[in-house]
């Protein structure tokens, strides 16, 4: 009992747990049964048409990453030009994440404009999806123009505290995506019947009015970082090159492991269409549960980086630990709802039989291993927390192709398992993560005060 009674908090550790953590993991909660919203529409045109969408949606999974991990890079020195009073260094570097997002997205967009049939083919060569995905792409590809300005934006207001506007914003886009999905899909409020052309025409103008409410926004309002568009270009080499030596290893980890879940994606697909709708009604619904991570994210933040950077070391090792024990806990409760749901969110859906039951039973292997997943997520925010960048590369990515994806692969090409012994090797491989991150945390080198070794 005495090693386990570091893994547990005061009832003011809690508290301040709690009321960190909850926000986010509301804020979250919205985007996802918004999505699992959206996610129902389209599952009403049936196997093909989700299996699609679903397809091209791992795509836009890896230029959204991988922009935000380059604005994350901006944002943290956007963040120090703003403590430090810098006014002009801080449009220097709102402009670098305007300039060099709108990069990442306009390659994305032109691989989706040009090669659709290339990117849906990368995950099917199943004919009905290759058709369902390419008319979706065609429209849903243009998404990333306007996205470029909204993800700019919304990190460098986040940047210097202002976290109320985006959630305001991307509230008012959902909703309009949704109301807009509802009538183009369908043929709904006097809209010609699009089906998959018509969610993608909903996102598309769904996020050019995100787009138009901040830029809206950001003219009325003075925020350290507004600039004017004559001076978009205006970014000194010297800057440039330094965000972008801190971006590279954030955005290569981003990119390497939304990519490594589209490979996934496509390896768990190779055992037939059905079990693609199947899994991708499986992985809305459970975005739903996952909501719990932003929130230890926070969490790990207030109690663990705050105290770091206070030279508080101490308290912030003992708050490693608790959270750690808070994070099972709190997984316990999530995994059992999350099994509860396996049994009447899948029949929502008007999908095949077959479809249904995959997605029914990943999301009970999904709760089973819940507590292993969120140990492994926890050890990941507690190395983050002290900066320990290399651990987490390692945890993140690195582990996923070196591992996971090689053995998933195997077993996809090289027998005849069924998707859930496919799946739940996959899976597995969790176990041996989750031994290695914890070893990492024990030997606590993010106990460290990086803001102390600036000096």
């Amino acid at each position: 009992m005495k090693g386990l009674k570091k893994f547990i908090g005061t009832r003011e550790f809690y508290h301040t747990a709690m009321v960190v953590a909850i926000p986010l993991m509301l804020q979250q909660l919205i985007t996802s049964s918004v999505n699992l919203v959206d996610n129902l529409m389209v599952g009403q045109l049936g196997d093909m048409a989700l299996a699609g969408v679903a397809s091209v949606n791992k795509f836009y999974l890896i230029a959204t990453y991988g922009t935000n991990g380059l604005l994350a890079a901006a944002a943290i020195f956007i963040a120090q030009f703003y403590g430090a009073g810098n006014q002009e260094k801080i449009k220097e570097s709102f402009r670098f994440s305007v300039v060099f997002a709108s990069l990442i997205m306009i390659l994305f967009f032109a691989l989706g404009s040009f090669f659709p049939s290339v990117i849906v083919g990368y995950f099917t060569s199943e004919e009905q999806i290759l058709y369902q995905g390419i008319a979706y792409l065609r429209i849903a590809a243009w998404t990333f123009l306007p996205m470029a300005m909204t993800l700019s934006i919304s990190s460098a207001l986040r940047a210097v505290g202002e976290t109320k506007i985006p959630l305001y914003v991307s509230i008012v886009a959902v909703i309009t995506n949704t109301v807009l999905n509802y009538g183009l899909i369908f043929g709904h409020f006097g809209f010609p019947r699009m089906e998959v052309q018509g969610a993608a025409l909903a996102t598309l103008i769904a996020r050019c009015a995100e787009a138009g409410i901040l830029l809206l926004i950001l003219h009325k309002v003075e925020f350290p970082f507004k600039t004017g568009l004559r001076q978009l270009f205006h970014v000194p080499f010297d800057l440039a090159k330094k965000i972008l030596i801190k971006a590279a290893p954030l955005t290569a980890n981003e990119v390497m492991w939304s990519l490594g879940m589209a490979t996934l994606f496509k390896l768990y697909g190779t055992r037939g269409p059905e079990v693609i709708a199947g899994y991708s009604i499986a992985n809305t619904v459970s975005d739903i549960f996952f909501v719990l991570f932003s929130g230890m994210a926070a969490a790990s933040t207030v109690l663990i980086s705050h105290h770091l950077g206070a030279n508080e070391l101490e308290e912030a090792r003992r708050n490693g630990y608790r959270l750690l024990g808070l994070s099972v806990i709190l997984s316990a409760v999530f995994a059992v709802l999350m099994f509860g749901s396996s049994f009447v969110a899948p029949h929502w859906y008007q999908v095949s039989m077959q479809s249904k039951e995959t997605a029914q039973t990943i999301l009970q292997i999904m709760a089973l291993m819940f507590w292993i997943y969120m140990i492994n997520t926890q050890c990941y925010f507690t190395l983050r927390a002290g900066g320990d960048t290399k651990s987490t590369f390692f945890m993140d990515s690195v582990y996923m192709w070196c591992v996971n994806i090689p053995l998933v692969s195997f077993i996809a090409y090289q027998t005849d398992f069924n998707i859930f012994q496919l799946y739940i090797v996959g899976q597995l491989t969790d176990l041996i993560k989750m031994i290695i991150a914890y070893r990492m945390v024990k030997k606590e080198r993010w106990v460290v005060n990086l803001t102390h070794l600036d000096h």
